[in-house]
C-alpha cells in the first residue's frame, strides 16, 4: 500500500474524554505506523502531543464542538489536509465532509440525560442536533469504534447500522506514575471516594443517600467526592443536611498525586454510575489496589467482570448494604483488590491502538 495520509482529530486531548485520545496518539507512534499521520488539537495540547508523538505532524484546530465553526471552519480545514482517512475521536464532527473517517463513539448518555448546569432549552436543541450528528456520522463513516461491546449493541440499535461496521476496542488504565500526595484532612480517616463529574447520569444524589444510611453502622466514615467544583457540585453541596455536610468532603481538582494518594488510601472506590461507555475511574482504581463497589447498569459488569461488588443504581439501600459488605467484609475486601488487579492486566493502550491502526488499514485497502 502506498503511503496515505491519516489526520486524528485530537481536540478534546487534555480532557475526561480525551484521555483516549492522548493515549490513541503516544501509543500508534510507538507503532511506527507505515504512513503519514496528521494531529488536529486546540492550541494549549500542542505542545504536549509533540512531546508524545514527536514523529507525527501535530497542527493547531482551534473549532469548538457544537458550532457552526466546526460545521464550517473545521470542514474547510480538513478539506484543505486532503486526507485519505480522517479519525474523528468523537461523535462531534462536520456532517458535510465528505472524506473516507473513522468515528469512534464513547457513548450514548448525552442522548438520554439532561445536565441542570447548562441552559435547558438550549441543551435541550443540542440534544437534538447531537442526536442527528450521532446518526449522520454512523452512516457516512467507514468504520465506528466504540470502547465496549454495550456501546457497540446501543449504538446499532440506535443508528440501524450494520454490526459489521463497528469494532471495539477496549480501553486501559494504568497507575498513576507521579508519586502520592497526601490529603491532610483526609489523613487517619476512613473514607469512599468517587471522582469525576457531578452530572446527574453519575448518581451522586443517590449515593449520598446511601452514605447517610451507611453512617447508621459507620458513624466515622467520611465520603470523598474528587473532581472539580463546578455549578453542579456546588448545587449538590448546597442541598445536603446540616448533619451530612461536615462528612462529605468536596476536594475541588485534585492533581494526579492526590488522586493516587486517594485511590490507595480509600476503603473502597464507589462507581453510582447509570450510564458509561466504558468505565475508567474504576478501573484506574483497581490499579491502585482499591476495592471497588459498583453500579450494574450499561457497560460496567463488562468491564470489571468479577472485580467488582455491583449493586442496583436506582435501589438507595442495595447501594448502602454493597458498600457496607465490603466495608465489614476482610475476606471479600482482599478478594477485590486481588481480582482489581487481574481485571486491570486484561486491558492494554497499546492493544487498542494495534486494533485501531488495523482498522485505518481496512478502510484504506477497501
Amino acid at each position: 500500500m502506498e503511503n496515505k495520509r491519516i489526520v486524528i482529530d485530537a481536540r478534546e486531548s487534555g480532557t475526561s474524554t480525551g484521555r483516549y485520545i492522548d493515549k490513541l496518539v503516544e501509543n500508534l507512534h510507538r507503532l511506527k505506523p507505515a504512513h503519514e499521520m496528521v494531529v488536529l488539537a486546540k492550541a494549549q495540547r500542542l505542545e504536549y502531543l509533540r512531546s508524545v508523538a514527536p514523529g507525527f505532524t501535530v497542527l493547531e484546530a482551534p473549532y469548538q464542538e457544537f458550532t457552526f465553526d466546526e460545521q464550517l471552519g473545521f470542514k474547510k480545514r480538513l478539506d484543505g489536509l486532503k486526507a485519505d482517512l480522517v479519525h474523528f475521536g468523537m461523535t462531534q464532527q462536520p456532517v458535510r465532509y465528505k472524506g473516507a473517517a473513522v468515528t469512534t463513539v464513547h457513548d450514548l448518555t448525552t442522548l438520554r440525560f439532561e445536565n441542570p448546569a447548562k441552559n435547558r432549552a438550549i441543551f435541550k436543541l443540542k440534544q437534538k442536533a447531537y442526536k442527528y450528528v450521532v446518526k449522520k456520522a454512523a452512516q457516512k463513516s467507514k468504520a465506528i469504534i466504540t470502547p465496549s461491546q454495550f456501546v457497540k449493541d446501543d449504538l446499532i440499535q440506535f443508528t440501524g447500522i450494520s454490526p459489521d461496521k463497528v469494532t471495539v476496542t477496549h480501553e486501559a488504565a494504568e497507575p498513576i506514575q507521579s508519586p502520592a500526595a497526601p490529603l491532610p484532612d483526609l489523613q487517619n480517616k476512613q473514607f469512599i471516594m468517587y471522582i469525576g463529574r457531578p452530572t446527574p447520569h453519575k448518581n451522586l444524589k443517590r449515593l449520598i443517600e446511601a452514605f447517610a444510611l451507611l453512617r447508621a453502622q459507620h458513624p466515622a466514615l467520611t465520603l470523598v467526592l474528587a473532581g472539580k467544583k463546578d455549578s453542579n457540585y456546588q448545587r449538590i453541596e448546597a442541598n445536603l443536611s446540616a448533619g451530612l455536610r461536615p462528612h462529605v468532603v468536596f476536594t475541588d481538582f485534585v492533581s494526579d498525586g492526590q488522586l493516587r494518594w486517594l485511590y490507595e488510601h480509600c476503603a473502597a472506590y464507589v462507581f453510582p454510575s447509570l450510564s458509561e461507555g466504558f468505565g475508567l475511574p474504576g478501573l484506574e482504581a483497581m490499579a491502585h489496589g482499591a476495592p471497588v463497589v459498583s453500579s450494574n447498569a450499561t457497560c460496567l459488569p463488562e468491564v470489571y467482570g468479577p472485580a467488582a461488588h455491583y449493586f442496583d443504581p436506582l435501589d438507595i439501600q442495595a447501594m448502602a448494604d454493597a458498600i457496607n459488605e465490603v466495608l465489614s467484609d476482610e475476606t471479600l475486601c482482599k478478594r477485590l483488590t486481588a481480582d482489581g488487579k487481574q481485571q486491570v492486566a486484561k486491558y492494554s493502550w497499546r492493544r487498542m491502538a494495534e486494533q485501531t491502526l488495523a482498522v485505518y488499514l481496512a478502510v484504506l485497502s477497501s
